[in-house]
């Protein structure tokens, strides 16, 4: 098994605040991995690291062998252009309608506007959004349309790498399950390498792995089909106060998975 990802030592100290404290994690190539933990323990500081947009008081990030920690602003282009990121509340720009909004990046380069056209008409496609969104400013969506059009904007580059922050926080739970199978589909049909930060534990159902971030080390690392029976105290201490049968029920016909 290849690796995208792997994170050796990092540390982050925001004045006298240390946030990650030694965190060491190999994230593999083409499956999803999630990264969960109590409030406050800086999953996102974590995400924000691994693409460079947070640098590390020490340690090391690589990216397909890359260390990330040692590149000037140009060559985290490079990083860039092979990841995307979808923010927590979609970070789409009000000022911009929905094809602005994902073609921006083509059209800050120049892109012929026929062709910028066709390249988001193909991500809304993706997305399972239709053409009649095309020029609909962001206030006219509803929150899980805001969600899959900033999935859509990610996409525009086809990056070979996604990480997700807590992408299904306020939404109800039918529209945060359609955002969980989207990104399930994602990283299947294109062998995205997919990292998401949630708190919302029915993606351990399209997960291939789990990560717990506890006291800014990584805890527990290990399968998602299994995470129901861990017997790590962290795992445990995380997930105790669950209503666990219907998610233990889901977990069980994970058929969509093993296909």
């Amino acid at each position: 098994m290849t690796t995208s990802i792997e994170i050796v030592d990092l540390k982050k100290r925001f004045g006298e605040k240390w946030v990650t404290q030694g965190v060491n994690l190999s994230i593999p190539t083409g499956q999803m991995t999630v990264i969960i933990g109590r409030s406050g323990e800086g999953k996102s500081v974590l995400l924000k690291q691994i693409v460079g947009l947070i640098k590390p008081t020490s340690g090391n990030v690589f990216i397909d062998g890359v260390n990330i920690t040692t590149l000037n602003y140009k060559g985290l282009e490079e990083i860039y252009r092979k990841c995307g990121y979808v923010f927590q509340f979609a970070a789409l720009l009000d000022s911009l309608n929905v094809f602005e909004n994902i073609g921006l990046t083509l059209l800050e380069h120049n892109v012929n506007y026929s062709e910028v056209l066709r390249v988001v008409r193909e991500k809304l496609k993706l997305v399972n959004l239709g053409e009649d969104i095309l020029y609909k400013s962001p206030s006219e969506l509803s929150g899980g349309m805001k969600k899959r059009v900033g999935l859509a904007r990610t996409l525009i580059t086809n990056p070979s790498i996604i990480l997700y922050d807590e992408p299904t926080t306020g939404l109800d739970p039918i529209t945060a399950r359609i955002i969980h199978e989207l990104m399930f589909d994602m990283q299947k049909r294109l062998n995205i390498t997919s990292v998401v930060i949630s708190h919302d534990v029915e993606i351990f159902n399209y997960a291939d792995n789990v990560a717990l971030l506890n006291n800014g080390t990584i805890a527990f690392f290990g399968s998602a089909k299994t995470i129901w029976e861990s017997t790590n105290p962290y795992i445990y201490q995380f997930i105790r106060g669950l209503s666990q049968g219907p998610i233990q029920n889901e977990i069980v016909h994970r058929s969509r998975r093993e296909k």
